[in-house]
């Protein structure tokens, strides 16, 4: 360790000098020790004003106020400089806490949100996914060609010799979830560099030649000169190279002739001009950007459930009344779980799906994906589609990862829950996250879209079809006078029925027409379908520990359901995307 002075100073204030004897190395949890370290950083206004650098002074304010130093503090830092403008960004070069032990500063919570982020990038272990291949290039192991294309299952063909060949496997990020520790990312799915110019020149091997590629448009090219080709298959700092690559299984005709079905099922109430433009010529292979998340974790959740006994019918007044008996229980579920390639879109338009003007909806609906066949990034798949560079980082996304995880977890334990038949409160849902690893993916899409235009209104409808699984969702635009119209008549039948038929709950006939309009506009929009990711995620229950306590008997309840039951609650879509929003500002 250095035993030279160091100064820290914030604005105008006057500067501290702190020497650093012969210390011992300390590591404590927080409260107390928060253990981070930065690097290379640049902290800016936003994190300035999370009163890191405040609390760093206050601690060594109340450290050089103490006469015991040497087991209050342990602190090395080199600090260059601060521009001290109105921004008030610090430009830290190598800025490295060891330890901190202050036991005298109360930390805000803001202060140790930015301590934990620091002390997780510091423990994060990034697995190089880069392709490797010089200059970008995947050559034929059989000729050296460069011209190479996919085949329909997947494979790799070179087009000068017609040699088919395997994609490469990702390695490191292919292990046990089960024994994932801390944190773990693909190389692809580092933070964006918004500064980064997206014009690269590469440089041919063949003949020398330096050819300039667009990222945002394009990740291959021809060398001008030779013909030979150049792919990004290595990674850039602008989202446009994913860890892994799912490529295509559905052929265009396949997807063509589902959206076509799809469609053809709604017609009757599709709007006229719809039915007019409709035409599947038009659609598009598309690779999406999403962040495939895996998680190791401990799960503890306390509750109370409810075990029917009894349902019987009680007449009071001529009117009949359904009542309910239960048993109540106190619930404790303790397990590990390992959560297998939560899929999450890192497009924050995608992403969000409460727009008005988009169906982006469906797209998330014809999840999941068999990312077990995912290969290593290679540029060569995106020949003949098109592609779409994620805008979303792993932090931003983290909370909306860790509230699925919740859901998944939640779900996972309702297997070990069907005595409840009324289901669980739980009061504790506590995931503690002992391992967690992210890697970007570029997965495929069949898509078709479609404005529909009232107005001054428009919205984006979409018919999407997983481009490995077949699996088909969409919106269709909806001839609203002609529904409203078809619900009427629907209407004036129930009340005839109403009228013509003695039933005990004849006035149900009163909401024909209003069912009738919910049923065929949800069946047209589909505006609540999702990826159910708390039941479709593959994960694996282990180590589960049980208990079941008798409590009391809750008689005579109105309700089917007991009061404040959470265990098939979903609130990973809501809290994720208000996390989100709060974080992007959208």
């Amino acid at each position: 360790m250095n035993n030279e002075s160091i100064e820290l100073r914030w604005g105008t204030q006057t500067p501290i000098h702190f020497n650093d004897s012969a210390m011992g190395d300390l590591e404590y949890n927080v409260k107390g020790i928060c253990k981070f370290k930065i690097l290379n950083t640049n902290i800016t206004e936003d994190l300035a004003k999370e009163s890191l650098y405040n609390t760093i002074i206050n601690c060594v304010n109340n450290v050089c106020s103490n006469s015991n130093i040497t087991e209050r503090l342990h602190l090395q830092a080199k600090l260059p400089g601060m521009i001290q403008d109105e921004a008030m960004k610090l430009q830290l070069t190598d800025f490295s806490i060891d330890a901190f032990l202050v036991t005298g500063v109360e930390f805000t919570e803001s202060s140790l949100a930015v301590m934990k982020e620091f002390k997780e990038k510091r423990n994060t272990k990034v697995v190089q996914t880069d392709a490797g291949a010089q200059n970008g290039q995947t050559k034929c192991p059989k000729c050296g060609a460069t011209d190479i294309s996919p085949t329909s299952d997947g494979k790799l063909r070179c087009n000068y010799c017609r040699t088919v060949f395997d994609p490469v496997k990702v390695e490191g990020l292919d292990g046990d979830v089960t024994e994932l520790k801390g944190n773990v990312i693909g190389s692809g799915a580092q933070d964006i560099d918004d500064s980064f110019d997206s014009v690269i020149t590469l440089k041919c091997s063949s003949c020398g030649a330096e050819v300039v590629i667009d990222t945002s448009e394009v990740t291959h090219a021809r060398c001008h000169w030779c013909r030979n080709t150049l792919s990004i298959n290595q990674q850039i700092p602008n989202g446009s190279v994913p860890d892994v690559i799912l490529p295509f299984f559905i052929s265009k005709d396949d997807a063509r002739a589902e959206i076509e079905k799809f469609v053809n099922s709604r017609k009757f109430y599709a709007n006229p001009k719809f039915k007019a433009e409709f035409t599947t010529e038009n659609i598009n292979g598309v690779y999406f950007p999403y962040m495939v998340v895996d998680v190791n974790a401990s799960c503890y959740f306390k509750g109370q459930g409810e075990h029917l006994t009894r349902r019987y019918t009680v007449k009071v007044n001529d009117h009949n009344h359904t009542y309910y008996d239960a048993d109540v229980y106190d619930v404790t579920r303790k397990f590990d779980i390992a959560i297998d390639d939560l899929t999450i879109e890192s497009s924050s338009n995608k992403l969000d799906k409460s727009k008005s003007d988009e169906t982006t909806n469906v797209i998330n609906a014809v999840m999941p994906f068999d990312l077990m066949n995912a290969v290593k990034w290679d540029a060569n798949y995106l020949k003949g589609f098109s592609s779409e560079k994620r805008d979303l980082n792993v932090d931003q996304l983290k909370d909306y990862a860790e509230a699925q995880s919740r859901d998944v977890s939640r779900f996972a334990a309702n297997d070990s829950l069907e005595f409840y038949d009324r289901g669980v409160a739980w009061e504790t849902q506590n995931i503690d996250i002992k391992g967690q690893q992210w890697k970007a993916a570029y997965l495929p899409v069949w898509l078709y879209s479609y404005q529909e235009v009232k107005g001054e209104k428009k919205v984006l409808h979409y018919v999407a079809v997983n481009g490995r699984t077949k699996e088909v969702m969409g919106s269709v635009p909806i001839h609203m006078p002609k529904l409203l119209f078809v619900s009427f008549l629907f209407e004036l039948l129930g009340v005839f029925a109403m009228l013509l038929v003695d039933f005990e709950f004849e006035i149900i006939f009163l909401a024909a027409g209003f069912v009738y309009y919910f049923i065929i506009y949800s069946r047209y929009r589909n505006k609540d379908a999702r990826h159910r990711h708390e039941l479709e995620t593959r994960r694996m229950v282990s180590n589960l520990e049980q208990e079941d306590t008798f409590v009391r008997s809750n008689n005579r309840q109105s309700s089917s359901r007991m009061s404040g039951a959470n265990n098939t609650s979903v609130d990973g879509l809501d809290a994720g995307i208000a996390s989100l929003k709060d974080k992007l500002k959208m």
